[in-house]
Order: structure tokens, then sequence, then C-alpha cells
């Protein structure tokens, strides 16, 4: 399948919701997520797609990844489930430090040990940790930093 990245438009919004959906119930299946299914929809909708940077990774007409950047923070990176380790996280990564070529800090929970190894494999170091009082899940989670 080609897959191309592109900049998300509003029309994309529920099918990247629902990316986002699959993948935070998969990667973090233990994590209590504040906002039901629909909030989530309305997120998207409303604030992530027209207010912020949002690319897709699309192939076929079917969106299999997003990636949502603020300032020097990747705020979403999230995958279809079926196309975890194929590649497009690391193409996303790429995309963020292009776009981003200053630096880049985000947070991740720590019990997503995946993410935390991808981002250290990306040249990511953790600068803090948090007991999760800070974040509406209430979940301990990492500070990580990429400086170039």
């Amino acid at each position: 399948m080609d897959v191309r990245f592109r900049r998300a438009e509003v029309a994309d919004a529920s099918t990247i919701a629902d990316v986002w959906l699959r993948s935070f119930a998969t990667a973090l299946p233990t994590v209590r997520r504040s906002h039901d299914d629909d909030s989530v929809r309305s997120w998207f909708a409303n604030v992530v797609v027209p207010q912020c940077e949002t690319w897709v990774a699309a192939g076929d007409e079917q969106v299999l990844g997003l990636l949502v950047l603020t300032d020097d923070d990747p705020e979403q990176l999230y995958l279809e489930p079926s196309w975890r380790g194929r590649g497009l996280g690391d193409q996303f990564m790429d995309l963020a430090k292009r776009r981003r070529p200053n630096g880049l800090a985000l947070w991740t929970f720590q019990v997503n040990e995946p993410a935390r190894r991808f981002y250290i494999r990306h040249g990511f170091v953790e600068t803090a940790r948090t007991d999760g009082r800070r974040n509406e899940e209430r979940e301990p989670d990492i500070r990580y930093i990429w400086r170039p």
C-alpha cells in the first residue's frame, strides 16, 4: 500500500478520532480515559484539526496514523493498531523533527513502555516524572525532550 503524509482536513476529523480511540484502547488498556468517545470526536473536529498542525498518514483512502504538533510539542502521535511496527511512527517523528528543527518536548505515560522505548530510540532524553496529578487521566507520566 502506498502511504502518503499530508496535512489533515476538517473532513478527516472523525476518521482521525476513530484511529485515536482504537490506538489508545490498544496501547493503553489500563489507563482511564477522561472523555467519552463522542467528546473525543468533538475535540478532534472542533479543536485539534482546525486549530493545530495535524498530519495524517493515509493509504488507500484510509487514515493509518496521526501526528498533532503544537509549539514544540508533538501532542498526539497515534497509529492504527494494525500499522504499529511498520515504520509509520518513525516517519512521523522524522516529520516532527523537520517541522520543529530547534527541538521537541512531550509527555508520555509511564506505563507506556513501547512509547518510552520509541522516544528514547529517537534521541529523546527523560527530564521529569510526575505522579499524574497534572493530567486529566491522573496517570503518572514522563517528560522527554529532543534537542538537535
